[in-house]
């Protein structure tokens, strides 16, 4: 069901604009444009939380309305969890221009930091919404911005209140920075939704960040110190400084990733330690039809030198080369978990939830990893359809041996769910797998979860 002008008409000839690698990783999501990458690990699972830039933004102009939510728990397979928090709905006083966004979670509760247009105040602002889960639904926490522009006058410019991070040290102190040509903190009481003192401004002196500090900052702590990620310079690389205190005084450190050769003129750190390694999250534009203002995000493993400090990590499109864990085929998937795909949306029903759509011939999905054990006798999907068409199971390539065919039956309509089948050849071990997706003409069926039965 095309229904208006999404990335799906670029991504559909992706095979000849942009040549799929097997290998390939970056960017993780192809279904939608990204930016802005927030990740946050909460249990066993890491969450990565984005900016939205909508598939109609000018050369000229940010279009981003709303953020969004996808998570993983082996660093591969990302499972989308749809619009998490929509700006002029949550906040009522936001113009409703989103900008860059944290999420953190604390004594119960996960904190959304975000910067949006202030009708209320001219420029730019900061707000905070609260949700007692990670998918949200998100409210408005005090009712009003948190900072306003004219609270900050570092930069004297209407934009300078962009791209908050937020930390919480050893201690329980939580900390905010944020700052477009200014690099802004306070503390945060322990409300998470109050300043406590007033808010204070770094020198952006040479000792401090090098040649340039421009936005974006990223603050998190490793071994007793402190390191502040952001980006600086147009096309914007990133850097970072290190200090002993979440406070200051700041050391530069040095180039983390030179820009980006694409020509992306900004990008945007996020940095998190996840099952014993670190990563790297930052944006490009190297979707089909991407641009500076429809971006994409990637993410890198990177280590520390023994001293501490970090080598620059260079951009490849492998991205995660090995997962952290296996993906377990006899518990129910979500059909929106994937490595890479194309041609397919994802939308979303308060009924269903988030579901694969928008499925043409030819179109697939590749899942990474999946451990068969000693092996798998049969395929379910639930799937929802006005015309039909099949999903055929495919092993370690689109065109690699054919597990078994599934065929999609006709449901009666596009929402009329019911779950279908077929037999698998036997399969052991650890392999990647191919749905792609066969039929006629136009639209085949909407497909929201998978589950293989063992032997």
């Amino acid at each position: 069901m095309k229904r208006n002008l999404r990335i799906f008409e670029v991504i559909f000839f992706v095979a000849i604009i942009m040549p799929f690698d097997g290998n390939a990783q970056n960017p993780i999501i192809q279904n939608i444009y990204t930016a802005d990458p927030a990740p946050l690990v909460f249990k066993d699972r890491l969450y990565l939380y984005t900016g939205h830039d909508e598939d109609n933004a000018p050369d000229d102009r940010f279009v981003m309305r709303n953020y969004h939510c996808f998570s993983t728990t082996d660093m591969v397979n990302w499972t989308h969890h749809g619009n998490v928090l929509h700006a002029d709905s949550v906040f009522k006083w936001s113009g409703g221009d989103a900008n860059a966004a944290q999420c953190i979670y604390r004594n119960g509760k996960f904190y959304y930091y975000i910067s949006v247009h202030d009708k209320t105040h001219p420029g730019v602002a900061l707000g905070v919404a609260v949700s007692d889960s990670p998918l949200g639904p998100f409210k408005d926490a005090i009712g009003h911005a948190l900072v306003t522009n004219d609270m900050t006058t570092y930069a004297r410019h209407s934009w300078d209140d962009l791209d908050p991070t937020v930390f919480i040290d050893d201690d329980g102190q939580a900390y905010l920075y944020w700052g477009n040509n200014a690099c802004y903190y306070a503390q945060l009481n322990d409300d998470m939704i109050s300043l406590k003192g007033g808010i204070f401004h770094i020198p952006l002196t040479t000792d401090a960040f090098g040649p340039d500090y421009e936005e974006a900052p990223w603050l998190f702590k490793r071994n007793g110190t402190y390191y502040l990620f952001y980006a600086a310079h147009i096309p914007e690389a990133i850097y970072y400084a290190t200090s002993s205190s979440p406070l200051g005084p700041w050391k530069y450190g040095g180039v983390v990733m030179e820009a980006m050769a694409q020509g992306c003129m900004s990008n945007h750190p996020g940095v998190i330690q996840y099952k014993g390694n670190w990563y790297l999250f930052y944006q490009n534009q190297d979707l089909p039809n991407g641009i500076d203002k429809r971006r994409c995000i990637n993410v890198q493993p990177f280590e520390f030198n023994p001293d501490g400090t970090i080598s620059k990590i260079p951009h490849t499109k492998e991205g995660v080369i090995n997962g952290v864990a296996n993906l377990n085929p006899y518990q129910r998937t979500e059909a929106e978990t994937m490595s890479w795909a194309e041609g397919i949306e994802t939308d979303l029903d308060n009924k269903t939830g988030v579901y694969v759509t928008d499925i043409d011939n030819g179109d697939y999905i590749k899942v990474r990893s999946i451990d068969f054990g000693k092996g798998a006798k049969s395929f379910e999907a639930s799937v929802a359809s006005a015309s039909g068409g099949s999903i055929e199971i495919r092993f370690d390539s689109i065109t690699g041996t054919l597990l078994g065919t599934c065929i999609v039956k006709n449901t009666g309509s596009w929402q009329s769910w019911a779950v279908q089948s077929c037999t698998v050849n036997e399969v052991k071990g650890i392999h990647d797998v191919y749905f792609v997706f066969k039929g006629g003409e136009g639209d085949l069926f909407n497909f929201d979860w998978w589950k293989f039965n063992a032997k």
